[in-house]
């Protein structure tokens, strides 16, 4: 963990606020590596805290969060969606231009709706896979959020279902897999602690 600051809301005044005002001032201080365009990536294991992390970075910064599961196709996809991220968004972006992707329906199982991605001076992408070393060149923050196995897969299966068990089980094997070989922990920027209900 090179370099990298520990953020964590539980403790301090602040709280989960400070954290967040911290990892936003950061941004706001880094050069854009992606066009014009201040890339946040915010990673971690399923159940961490992340989407909620990045959704108030998202508003502390003004930004548009894009999350990495209206890009997975399914359960099985942890690796794939990054190019479909990188060549629908990420290279227009680059360019001084939108992008634009088409969100996955979990219900339906397929493709939907197109969303479009303006330029814009911060996006924020999060989602399990999305500080993996290809981002390394484009991302100006690379935000980690880490918690318990068990917290995680308990918050998994209060917000999707007893059913789906074997999904988290195979999912957090899969996402342990790819951690180690991307080191994604200690390749990160910030560190945030996610096991107080803040993150839920």
């Amino acid at each position: 963990m090179s370099g990298a600051d520990v953020a964590d809301p539980r403790t301090g005044g602040a709280g989960a606020d400070g954290a967040v005002a911290g990892i936003a001032a950061r941004v706001r201080a880094a050069e854009p590596r992606l066009g014009s365009t201040r890339l946040v990536v915010v990673d971690g294991p399923a159940g961490s805290g992340k989407t909620t992390l990045a959704g108030r970075l998202g508003e502390a910064l003004g930004a548009p969060v894009l999350h990495a599961d209206d890009l997975l196709a399914g359960w099985g996809d942890l690796e794939g969606w990054w190019d479909r991220l990188d060549a629908n968004v990420l290279r227009p972006l680059g360019e001084g231009r939108p992008g634009r992707y088409r969100r996955y329906d979990w219900l339906a199982g397929a493709f939907g709706e197109a969303c479009d991605v303006p330029v814009t001076d911060v996006l924020v992408v999060e989602g399990c896979g999305s500080a993996r070393r290809a981002a390394d060149d484009v991302a100006a923050v690379r935000v980690w959020v880490e918690a318990p196995d068990d917290l995680r897969l308990a918050r998994g299966l209060e917000r999707d279902g007893e059913e789906l068990r074997p999904q988290w089980l195979a999912w957090m094997d899969a996402e342990a897999r790819h951690y180690a070989v991307e080191r994604t922990r200690e390749r990160a920027d910030v560190v945030v602690d996610g096991t107080r209900p803040w993150a839920q």
